[in-house]
């Protein structure tokens, strides 16, 4: 990446905004280059780095289509299903455990 102007935590000028800031505004990014960055410092590690974008240069951010729903429907589903037992947990399965709470402490569920 070319050298790009840093700023101070809180300091970068209007019309600059991160990916999140722009999210929340329903814009994305759109191809363009990064073009400024902000640097929040912390103790006795290195800084916190986020880029900048041109929100005037910024695209809409694309809607939803049935077919990505669809799918996102399905992922966010066998993320449910625990790989040992075969059964919807009925909630996401840490990645933690693996599996779901019964299954990652069998002893635990016959004593209750």
């Amino acid at each position: 990446m070319a050298s790009v102007p840093v700023y101070p935590w809180r300091l970068a000028p209007e019309g600059l905004a991160t990916r999140r800031q722009l999210r929340a505004m329903d814009l994305r990014p759109g191809g363009q280059d990064v073009v400024a960055q902000v640097e929040r410092p912390r103790r006795r590690r290195p800084p916190l780095v986020a880029y900048l974008y041109r929100v005037d240069a910024a695209k809409p951010v694309q809607p939803m289509t049935p077919a990505k729903w669809a799918a996102l429907d399905k992922a966010n589903a066998a993320r449910r299903i625990c790989p040992q037992c075969r059964m919807d947990a009925g909630y996401v399965i840490p990645a933690s455990l693996g599996v779901c709470v019964p299954c990652a402490y069998p002893e635990e569920q016959r004593a209750a």
